[in-house]
């Protein structure tokens, strides 16, 4: 589908992939919504801000030819607090809708729900923490009552099992309401929103060249993810440069981000299957690598090494001799171990058929990143909106069309051996040069993108930057968004001790999703 099919007044944007940016009207948002719908255009993401006092606008971002992005501003008249619900089209528009209603007070006029989402009880229903009149800060009189309304299953032999949110172990808390016939879940419903820590406000009091540190703590296990995407979008505002050796390295991190959740999943998919040595496995070798990371970039998860301009430090070319050995290294024992997985009749009899997502429902509701793939959606942004180094680099985009666990392992043994081929060809051809651009603190206003494919799938940042350098609205996108409502139904049909090999073979982010 071509932007200009929409008869849209749109400006192209200046970044490193393909973005155009327009306002529309209230009939142009529903049309246009309907259009993108219609030629299988996905929905990235949909946030609210208040530009000025009163002053509302509703912002949505789609994917409308995979890899060619429209950003879509909708202005709200001043005293109208109401936009038109565009779920209808977009299933997973649901809950960011939702979002906007708890955060701003903005309701998506028509839709089928409007249930809080983020909001637990712990601020009155009159109180919308992301307006310019509110800090965030302000402690309510008293908890609200939080008698959140679950959809009941009703039928002879239907009961109900609560999950959550606080679990056994050490995740991150999330309830899960399944109705069930026996062990056969009929219907799962989840209710996030309890690691929502107000970061979209807390960005209001951080520089702009500051604010990569708070983007990269969203969610630890993709801070590299994260704060190139922050970056990104900061370094096209203010157009600088970043030094070729930067943009490498930068994509060293990533691949190593990448491989390091890839081999904990791996092991934890092994164990939730009843298959310890395999978690034993993985997790040894994901401790080197980690540890490695300790000692060449000053963290096991690299946070805080990806910043405005490069990155924080350079790696020598011991260093680079060390990435390389241990690449070797994993690539031997992570495919003897694919093997044994392969082979091992008790893990394929839990892998295969389980948590199914046909290629119809994960284009349906928006599926994507590695989940996306393992259901014959062939999209990253690595390849679909390649920027430098990715433009030099030919990205093997692994997919498979089963859309079961046993698809999801493929895939993320795939994408284990291409991320190890592509450090092997970065390590190799890395350019010498500076690390990073010479620093300033102050650049122009504006406002621009950045869109990175992080290890779970692309993560988009949409940035304001006012006129003494602080950020004036940040919104981050992880695409746990698309893809939690996506398990509700992968579970359907499957035994309930079955829910926590479906839900680990996705992974999702509580803490990024929640924000």
């Amino acid at each position: 589908m071509d932007i200009n099919d929409l008869e849209l007044n749109v400006t192209v944007m200046p970044t490193p992939f393909p973005l155009s940016r327009g306002e529309v009207t209230p009939d142009e948002w529903v049309s246009t919504a309907l259009a993108i719908a219609e030629n299988h255009g996905r929905l990235v993401t949909l946030w609210g801000s208040e530009k000025r006092k009163g002053q509302f606008v509703i912002s949505a971002v789609y994917d409308i030819d995979g890899g060619k992005l429209l950003w879509l501003d909708l202005p709200i008249p001043k005293g109208v607090g109401k936009y038109p619900d565009i779920s209808t089209f977009f299933p997973a528009a649901t809950r960011m809708q939702r979002v906007i209603k708890d955060l701003l007070g903005l309701d998506a006029e028509g839709a089928s729900d409007n249930r809080p989402w983020l909001s637990h009880g712990a601020w009155p229903e009159n109180y919308f923490p992301l307006r310019k009149e509110n800090t965030g800060h302000e402690t309510p009189s008293q908890d609200q009552v939080d008698d959140y309304q679950f959809v009941s299953v009703a039928g002879e032999g239907v009961h109900e099992i609560a999950v959550g949110p606080v679990h056994a172990g050490i995740i991150e808390p999330g309830h899960f309401r399944f109705s069930v016939v026996g062990e056969k879940t009929l219907r799962l419903e989840e209710r996030l929103g309890y690691t929502h820590k107000g970061v979209d406000k807390a960005f209001e009091n951080f520089s702009a060249v500051d604010g990569y540190q708070l983007a990269g703590r969203m969610s630890g296990d993709s801070t590299v993810a994260y704060s190139w995407s922050y970056c990104m979008s900061l370094e096209n505002i203010w157009k600088w440069n970043v030094p070729k050796r930067a943009l490498w390295l930068r994509a060293v991190a990533l691949e190593r981000e990448r491989i390091a959740n890839h081999l904990g999943d791996l092991g934890a998919i092994g164990n939730d299957a009843g298959f310890a040595f395999g978690l034993s496995q993985f997790m040894r070798l994901r401790e080197d690598w980690l540890r490695l990371n300790k000692s060449l970039f000053a963290h096991r998860l690299m946070m805080d090494y990806i910043c405005p301009g490069g990155v924080e430090r350079d790696i020598d070319r011991e260093g680079l001799t060390q990435i390389l050995s241990q690449c070797h290294e994993v690539e031997s024992e992570v495919r003897s171990l694919q093997g044994i997985y392969d082979d091992h009749s008790g893990l394929q009899d839990r892998f295969l058929t389980t948590g199914t997502v046909s290629n119809e429902l994960a284009m349906t509701l928006g599926l994507t990143g590695l989940a996306g793939r393992a259901s014959g959606i062939a999209h990253d942004v690595r390849v679909n909106a390649a920027s430098e180094p990715y433009t030099d680099l030919l990205v093997n985009v692994s997919t498979r069309v089963s859309g079961d666990v046993a698809a999801r392992v493929d895939v993320r043994f795939d994408e284990v051996f291409e991320s190890l081929r592509l450090i092997r060809y970065l390590v190799d051809n890395m350019p010498e040069g500076a690390i990073r651009k010479e620093f300033v603190r102050r650049g122009p206003v504006g406002s621009s993108a950045g869109w990175i494919e992080g290890w779970r799938g692309g993560i988009f940042t949409a940035l304001d930057v006012d006129s003494t350098g602080q950020v004036a609205r940040c919104h981050i996108h992880d695409p746990s968004w698309q893809n939690w409502p996506v398990i509700e139904y992968a579970v359907i049909g499957d035994i309930v001790p079955d829910f926590p090999l479906i839900n680990k073979s996705f992974n999702l982010s509580y803490s990024g999703h929640d924000r």
